[in-house]
């Protein structure tokens, strides 16, 4: 199994695997909570929703391929520098996939990892090694990224009162899209490919392969213009 850190952008219109583990990964996660001191209760906390997690690592961009670089695609040292403060322009999200000792395989022999989620670049310093050959030393910081929309505000004048005021907006229009009941295989597809593109999430392709009848074994000679009938 291969470990490592891969960061992309854009659903992997552009990504890499970061050269050379870093030593170690430093993880944050921490509650928050407001004190107050209540009379006669003393003081209490008021436990609120976790903070964001935070990643931060460091590392080198080498200009050589070194013994110890993992990845099997080496970029010149700039070009890394270049993708991330492109990405941090760019103020978006990126795809960060961290797969370590801990990390599993399913059915289709795809690597669970331990974090695969959206997160902002927070923090990106580098400099040039002093006394090597071109190569580039870092620190990153990433923080966990929810994706949120704003919702328009309603405001309309209460006849009774005369004030302006905000109303509920009537509920969406439900989604009436319909799951095709079938679905045929091209090239390159497999299960996992199949549940996101059709239901929408990947993590559905054992229902797929449970109402196919489709064994473990036969997971990896899927047919090119096979049909699945869809959950």
């Amino acid at each position: 199994m291969e470990y490592g850190i891969w960061l992309s952008f854009n659903n992997q219109e552009e990504g890499f695997q970061i050269p050379v583990n870093p030593e170690s990964l430093e993880i944050s996660e921490s509650g928050s909570g407001d004190t107050h001191d209540i009379g006669a209760l003393g003081e209490i906390n008021v436990i609120k929703s976790p903070q964001l997690t935070e990643y931060k690592f460091e590392g080198i961009f080498p200009a050589m391929r070194y013994p110890f670089v993992t990845s099997k695609v080496l970029l010149k040292p700039m070009q890394y520098v270049g993708f991330i403060k492109k990405w941090m322009g760019t103020r978006r999200p990126i795809r960060f996939v961290y797969v370590g000792t801990n990390a599993d395989i399913n059915g289709e022999g795809k690597v669970i990892s331990e974090v695969n989620e959206a997160v902002s670049i927070e923090k990106f310093n580098w400099n040039e090694a002093a006394g090597s050959p071109g190569d580039i030393e870092y620190s990153l910081t990433l923080k966990k990224y929810v994706f949120y929309a704003a919702k328009k505000a309603v405001y309309a004048e209460n006849k009774s009162t005369g004030e302006f005021e905000v109303y509920k907006q009537s509920p969406e229009r439900p989604d009436d899209k319909q799951t095709p009941k079938t679905y045929t295989l091209v090239a390159g597809d497999n299960l996992s490919k199949v549940a996101k593109r059709v239901l929408g999430d990947d993590s559905k392709w054992r229902d797929i392969q449970m109402l196919n009848g489709i064994t473990d074994a036969q997971l990896k000679q899927l047919q090119i213009g096979m049909v699945l009938k869809m959950p």
